[in-house]
């Protein structure tokens, strides 16, 4: 069985269009590229992305009840896998990390058919931010 948390991310699930923007480590204005989001069993979501011919990369989303704490893990195809706490609700969706090698966040409005947001890189232990990108998913 679903769980009333869980289901909260029903949003995310489905195909999506994605435009890249903004980014201080591209020539191109934009990159774009697709999205799915699908339930795995009753627990998990599963974002599959692949953005500008890359390979793609694969976010899972979950929920620890007894902590009341959603949580996102991350993979691509340069083997890099990391470990995001995770927000989600009133339109609004979060992911942060902080780690040895750097800290980083996404924060994003949600919307049935738009989720607009961006990418944001600390190497200061969260003192100050950089924005490494804007991301916007359309449905498709």
């Amino acid at each position: 069985m679903r769980s009333e948390a869980m289901a909260a991310l029903d949003v995310l699930v489905g195909d999506w269009r994605l435009t890249l923007s903004d980014a201080f480590f591209l020539e191109e204005d934009e990159v774009h590229g697709s999205a799915r989001g699908e339930w795995v069993g009753e627990a998990f979501v599963l974002l599959t992305v692949e953005l500008g011919g890359g390979g793609p990369q694969s976010l899972v989303l979950g929920r620890s009840d007894a902590n009341e704490a959603y949580a996102a893990l991350y993979h691509d195809e340069r083997g890099v896998s990391r470990l995001f706490a995770m927000d989600f609700g009133d339109g609004r969706w979060g992911l942060h990390r902080e780690d040895p090698d750097f800290h980083q966040r996404w924060v994003a409005e949600v919307s049935p058919d738009r989720i607009a947001g961006r990418w944001e890189a600390s190497e200061d232990a969260g003192s100050t931010w950089r924005k490494d990108f804007d991301l916007v998913y359309e449905r498709a």
